[in-house]
């Protein structure tokens, strides 16, 4: 993931809900937040054209629904949430479209990476991805948040409105998970 220059969002924010600054605003947030909001929803669903479809619902969603941003969190996190959010659906649609139960890992995935001509990861990253896509989605999530993005837990919190405790043990019981399946895959 790039670096991301520090920004005011409260100026940001500003700059979207003034009708002569938004499309100017609107292409900050974009350039701020995008990469790093991409790779969130690449590292659930696997495909870089699933990715970026809905990396521009994502946007396009927020774009439409700026007026109702009260500032009651960070943009950044609201941008997440509406990021986790359009994934989840997402993947739900995918689970029905295979037949997969909801309860049941999401390893059907595995080939989504596999077939995808931009996934370049060796071996030992496909095994990396099948373990972490053998996790419940929960704990995929905050398994990626945490390990891939280093995001706080405060923060995980307000995109998963989740207890911090509660996310440090998801996070410790999807490490676990990993080690352990990495383990018998005797890399």
């Amino acid at each position: 993931m790039s670096y991301v220059p520090p920004i005011d969002e409260k100026q940001l924010v500003k700059d979207l809900q003034n009708p002569r600054t938004a499309k100017a605003g609107f292409d900050t947030l974009m350039r701020t937040y995008g990469e790093q909001i991409y790779w969130q929803i690449r590292k659930m669903v696997m495909s870089h054209d699933d990715a970026n479809d809905l990396l521009q619902n994502c946007f396009l969603k927020a774009w439409n629904n700026l007026h109702n941003f009260r500032g009651d969190a960070k943009l950044s996190t609201w941008l997440y949430k509406i990021a986790v959010n359009e994934t989840i659906n997402f993947l739900n649609k995918e689970r029905n479209r295979n037949k997969v139960s909801t309860d049941s890992d999401d390893s059907f995935l595995l080939n989504t990476l596999e077939a995808d001509k931009y996934f370049n990861g060796d071996d030992i990253q496909r095994k990396l991805q099948a373990a972490i896509l053998a996790l419940p989605e929960k704990q995929r999530l905050v398994f990626n948040m945490r390990y891939y993005d280093e995001m706080k837990y405060e923060d995980m919190s307000e995109v998963l409105g989740t207890s911090v405790g509660a996310l440090k043990a998801s996070y410790h019981h999807a490490m676990k998970k990993v080690t352990q399946f990495l383990e018998n895959e005797e890399i």
